[in-house]
């Protein structure tokens, strides 16, 4: 979108509020979001600030759908995604206080069904083990359980983490994934007696003023046509892409929200769980939980010469550093075509919240940094350029290495009916290989988006190419076949994991004929 299109639709400054007594300059933010917009080509997109315990800034920039020209404002709906675990995590934190469960509270005491690869992973994993990202298994393992669309009940969901295999010891090593968060949410709904949806709804967003905010797309009011639509970057140009806000991930990414109520939660986040009304969500000790490193991750050469950082960790549902001598607590969430991010400086009473329907999310973090600049009066950077160069520079990158090489020694496949079938993973279910009309198509049946078609690569390993272009989710399927010709097994991975969402995790897939 161009620069001139986009200041004339962020005229949209509805719902926009001002602290004159901010030390932030209104007019440098706008600025900083317009530049941004525009060099991200950006659609949409909302900033709330606040500072001292009030709202310094919340506006709304551009359109929320490409096609309708409808404006964002303040008030407009984003899919907030992985910052719901947060809310989670403070869901668990207002039981703690009311003494019926602990952090350190077996899993399995709350969920009896509940079972993992390793049985001492299984008896041992704790609440904190939970929201802290050191179960043991992978990066996004598990994801295609719920993403993108699934069928999958909880039951289901629970059924299959036994199958996942860890790829690191409990407790050693952080990597990030879903599935814990899923799974925190439903001790949440097991120990307050209420779905973890209604629990969140009726005792953290009403209670906060959060009254337009959802725990799930399907559950806004349907009069509430305020919310916006995704867009996804391919070929040059943007394309609309609704999602329904990640409903399937539950407690680990499924709110809608809006930059002016966020701002209530960033407020109550920095006033150690009081709320705008004097009460009290949840204790300041049990804050101190949450915002407490439970594990480490490697600080890079680039973060300490950008801001000083000297550690990095993660808390309870909320990631943890040090930024130019200071504590930041915050969170980023993506959702294909749309991402947003949330940042604060608690020693300052600081905090940004930027939603966006489109998913350079590099944008965002410009933007943060360029408030942040102004707030704690560092050194003058123009970091949206700066953001930008590296953006487009990995993009082009990952994008020029995203096809498969050209296979040298290449080899012929058998006829097509020699791989079809159905295969059958035990933590995703069954996969369809079939012919149709001359191809071989694949139908993972429990996920309506991930239809596609099998294009030969060389011998017995074939690339999927999704109906949904717009998933950017080519993957290799690689069949093993015994010695009459029949498939053992499949293994699948994808083609490009610089281009394709860690959720796609087809590489933890181990496809077996289905008996």
């Amino acid at each position: 979108m161009k620069l001139k299109s986009i200041l004339l639709v962020s005229a949209a400054l509805a719902g926009m509020h001002f602290n004159a007594d901010a030390k932030l300059n209104e007019q440098k933010i706008t600025a900083a979001i317009e530049q941004s917009m525009a060099r991200f080509d950006v659609p949409g997109m909302a900033v709330a600030v606040v500072e001292d315990g009030k709202v310094a800034y919340a506006k709304g920039f551009g359109v929320r759908h490409l096609d309708t020209k409808e404006p964002v404002n303040a008030d407009t709906l984003f899919g907030i995604a992985s910052n719901t675990k947060a809310f989670t995590s403070a869901a668990l934190a207002m039981l703690v206080d009311e003494g019926k469960l602990s952090w350190d509270d077996k899993v399995i005491d709350h969920i009896p069904e509940f079972r993992l690869y390793d049985p001492y992973a299984t008896r041992e994993m704790t609440i904190r083990d939970l929201l802290s990202h050191r179960s043991g298994l992978g990066l996004g393992q598990g994801d295609l359980m719920i993403w993108p669309d699934t069928d999958k009940s909880i039951t289901d969901i629970l059924a299959g983490l036994q199958h996942l295999k860890p790829q690191s010891s409990f407790r050693s090593t952080y990597a990030y994934n879903n599935l814990m968060f899923v799974t925190a949410g439903e001790v949440v709904a097991r120990v307050s007696g209420m779905s973890w949806q209604d629990f969140v709804e009726q005792n953290m967003l009403q209670p906060l003023g959060m009254e337009k905010s959802r725990a799930g797309f399907s559950r806004i009011d349907k009069d509430n046509k305020n919310f916006a639509t995704g867009n996804i970057p391919l070929n040059g140009k943007l394309h609309p892409f609704f999602v329904n806000y990640l409903e399937d991930f539950r407690g680990a990414g499924a709110i809608a929200s809006n930059v002016n109520e966020m701002s209530l939660w960033l407020n109550t986040q920095l006033n150690g769980g009081v709320m705008a009304n004097g009460e009290t969500l949840f204790s300041e000790k049990q804050q101190q939980q949450m915002w407490l490193p439970h594990i480490n991750r490697a600080v890079s050469k680039s973060a300490f010469e950008a801001s000083r950082q000297q550690f990095s960790g993660y808390g309870l549902g909320w990631s943890i550093n040090d930024y130019h001598g200071y504590k930041r607590v915050g969170h980023g969430g993506g959702i294909l075509g749309m991402v947003s991010q949330v940042s604060l400086i608690p020693e300052k009473k600081l905090g940004v919240v930027v939603l966006s329907n489109q998913q350079a999310f590099a944008a965002l973090s410009a933007i943060t940094e360029e408030i942040f600049e102004q707030a704690l009066e560092l050194e003058d950077k123009d970091y949206v350029e700066m953001f930008a160069e590296r953006h487009f520079k990995g993009k082009e990158k990952a994008y020029a290495n995203a096809k498969p090489a050209l296979v040298e020694d290449y080899q012929s496949a058998l006829p097509n009916i020699y791989y079809t079938g159905t295969l059958h993973d035990n933590w995703y279910g069954d996969v369809v290989i079939e012919e149709l009309d001359g191809a071989l198509r694949i139908d993972f049946t429990h996920t309506k988006r991930l239809k596609g078609q099998l294009v030969h690569h060389s011998g017995n390993t074939f690339v999927v190419k999704w109906d949904e272009p717009l998933l950017e989710a080519d993957a290799f399927i690689e069949f093993t076949l015994n010695s009459e010709n029949k498939v053992e097994k499949a293994k699948m991975h994808a083609v490009s994991t610089a281009v394709t969402d860690f959720s796609f995790d087809f590489r933890n897939l181990d496809l077996r004929p289905k008996k």
